[in-house]
C-alpha cells in the first residue's frame, strides 16, 4: 500500500482521478439511487440505467460535501473541536438542515443548537445507529489513501457528532475501505479494510458476518438478491445494520466494477441512495474518473441544496482536486 501512496502522492493526475472517481463516484450513486426509488421513474422505465434529467443528489452527497469541505479546511486533518466549529459555521448559522435529511442529522443539530458537543452529541441522539454518517465519510478516504487506520480514526471523529455504536462503526468502515480502493486494493481487500473496523459482536458486526457467508453460499448477485432484501430488512427504518452489509455484499459479488455495482446499487429499493452513494465512492476510487461518463459528473458536480446551502456553493470536481492534493 505505501508504494501505491507514493505513487497518487508523485502522480498529480493519478491521484485527482481517483479523488474525482470517488467524490463524483459517491454523487452519482447517491442521484441513481434517489432515481431508482421514484415511482414515477420506474413506471417509465422499469429499471434505471442512466441519470434522468433534472434528477439530483441527497443529503448523502451534501453531507459529504461538508466532510470534503473540512478537510480541505483543515489541510487534511480533522479535530473534535474544528468539526463542531465547521457544524457551527457551515449548517447552523446557514438555518440549519434542511428539510431532506435523516433523523440523527436533524438531532444532532439540534443538541448543538442547545449547546452539547460531540461525542455527547451522537451518543444522546434519535437513531445514531442508522448510515447517516457512512456516506459522508468517503472524503476521509481520499486523504487516507493507503492508511484504512488513519481513515477510520478521521472518520469516529466526523461521525461521533452525529452517531454512535454502529452508526460510528459504519462511517469507519466505509472510510477504510475507500483509503483501500485508492491504492488499487481488490474487492475482497476492499470489504476486508471495512470489516476490520467493525466489532464482531455489534449488530453491524454479526449483520457483515451474515452477509458474507450469504455471499459465499450464492456467489452472485443474482442469486443473493432476494435475500439480502428480506434477511436485512429491519421495520420501519433502514439503519447501518441493514445497508450497510448490502452495500458490502454488492461491493463484493460484482468485483468493485463501478458500473455493474452501480446498476444492482441503484435499483435495490428502500435505502439505494445511501447504498449506491457507497458502491459508488468506492468503486470510483478504485478505478478513476475516467469510468464515470462525462455527462454524468456535469449533471451532479454542483449538489442542490436541498440540506445543506452552503453545499450549493460547491463543485465537487475543485472539491476532489483539492482533496487529491492533501494525500502525502
Amino acid at each position: 500500500m505505501a508504494t501505491e501512496r507514493e505513487r497518487l502522492v508523485q502522480d498529480r493526475v493519478l491521484a485527482v482521478s481517483k479523488s474525482v472517481g470517488c467524490l463524483l463516484g459517491l454523487a452519482v450513486g447517491d442521484a441513481l439511487g434517489d432515481a431508482g426509488r421514484d415511482q414515477e421513474l420506474r413506471n417509465r422505465y422499469g429499471i434505471i440505467t442512466h441519470l434522468p434529467e433534472g434528477v439530483a443528489g441527497t443529503d448523502d452527497t451534501e453531507f459529504a460535501v461538508l466532510t470534503a469541505r473540512m478537510l480541505v479546511d483543515g489541510r487534511g486533518e480533522l479535530t473534535r473541536e474544528g468539526v463542531l466549529e465547521a457544524w457551527h459555521r457551515y449548517v447552523l448559522q446557514q438555518g440549519g438542515v434542511q428539510d431532506r435529511a435523516g433523523r440523527p442529522i436533524h438531532g444532532a443539530a439540534y443538541n448543538l443548537s442547545r449547546g452539547m458537543q460531540p461525542p455527547l452529541s451522537g451518543m444522546d441522539n434519535v437513531m445514531n445507529n442508522d448510515d447517516g454518517a457512512a456516506m459522508r465519510a468517503a472524503p476521509i478516504g481520499i486523504v487516507a489513501a493507503g492508511d484504512p487506520d488513519r481513515a477510520a480514526r478521521l472518520a469516529a471523529i466526523d461521525a461521533e457528532i452525529s452517531h454512535a455504536g454502529d452508526g460510528l462503526h459504519a462511517a469507519q468502515a466505509v472510510a477504510a475501505s475507500v483509503a483501500v480502493a485508492m491504492v488499487g486494493g481488490s474487492a475482497e481487500e476492499i470489504v476486508e479494510a471495512g470489516l476490520a473496523q467493525i466489532p464482531e459482536e455489534s449488530w453491524l458486526g454479526r449483520a457483515m458476518r451474515r452477509a458474507m457467508a450469504l455471499c459465499d453460499e450464492k456467489g452472485s448477485i443474482q442469486e443473493a438478491w432476494r435475500s439480502l432484501h428480506d434477511d436485512f430488512w429491519t421495520p420501519l427504518h433502514s439503519v447501518s445494520a441493514e445497508a450497510i452489509p448490502q452495500a458490502y455484499a454488492i461491493i463484493r459479488l460484482t468485483g468493485a466494477d463501478f458500473h455493474t455495482g452501480l446498476f444492482w446499487a441503484a435499483n435495490f429499493g428502500r435505502d439505494a441512495d445511501t447504498i449506491a452513494a457507497i458502491v459508488g465512492a468506492v468503486s470510483g476510487a478504485r478505478a478513476g474518473a475516467e469510468v464515470i461518463p462525462r455527462e454524468w459528473i456535469e449533471a451532479v458536480r454542483r449538489p442542490a441544496g436541498v440540506s445543506l446551502r452552503f453545499a450549493a456553493q460547491e463543485d465537487l470536481v475543485s472539491l476532489a482536486e483539492a482533496l487529491a492534493g492533501l494525500i502525502q
